[in-house]
């Protein structure tokens, strides 16, 4: 998933499942070369922090990361942001949750101010895992502000392949949304568009759970 706006500010996001395998590092570092972003957040690296220099890139200068600790819950988790060597990002202000499930990155980037959030909801719970996540970082989430990351939740009807009804948690998370002038920004350009992320082989269902969402004053840039 990528987004570029006006000024060029390119941003790619991967749920990677784990980089504890040499192979998959290099061939990950390659892909992204390749993809020439500015900007990449990873959900589920699933290392620790003694692990940090298995992020390293060539080309790629800042690394902001939260890891799993030897406290960490069973679940699988870590994130990290990767900044090019290509654009002159500044940060002013980082925030991260002990669990590793999210990290929050504010600062500007080819003098355009910047918040990203990337986050990997928890399994259980998710919406009302984000919509706690919303509220926590209330006074951190401005006009400047682009959410990316593994939600673990579709955000709407379209999101399934089986089109379900959105429950209430649903729904909550959506109003929480829209009460910080938040938007899924690829709903909002693709209002009819099915495309998903994720696949049950239990249920035998495809949804849509990785999202791109962000403040409506950046989508009208």
């Amino acid at each position: 998933m990528m987004t570029e706006s006006n000024s060029h500010i390119t941003i790619l996001t991967l749920n990677i499942n784990g980089l504890n395998a040499p192979i998959k590092r290099h061939r990950l570092a390659n892909w992204i070369k390749r993809q020439d972003p500015l900007v990449c957040c990873m959900q589920e690296t699933h290392l620790t922090c003694k692990d940090t220099h298995r992020l390293k890139i060539k080309e790629w200068r800042s690394i902001y990361k939260q890891m799993e600790s030897k406290q960490t819950n069973k679940q699988k988790v870590g994130v990290a942001n990767l900044v090019s060597n290509k654009t002159d990002f500044k940060p002013t202000k980082t925030k991260k949750d002990k669990d590793a499930y999210y990290i929050m990155v504010k600062g500007s980037m080819q003098q355009e101010e910047l918040t990203i959030l990337n986050v990997h909801a928890s399994n259980t719970g998710a919406p009302r895992f984000m919509k706690q996540v919303l509220r926590d970082l209330q006074r951190d989430l401005d006009s400047h502000t682009i959410i990316v990351g593994d939600f673990n939740t579709p955000l709407s009807i379209l999101d399934r392949s089986m089109k379900q009804k959105i429950n209430k948690d649903i729904q909550d998370l959506d109003s929480a949304l829209d009460q910080v002038d938040l938007i899924d920004i690829y709903r909002t350009l693709h209002s009819k568009s099915t495309e998903y992320t994720f696949f049950s082989a239990k249920h035998s269902t495809y949804s849509k759970i990785d999202h791109l969402i962000g403040s409506k004053a950046l989508l009208s840039k």
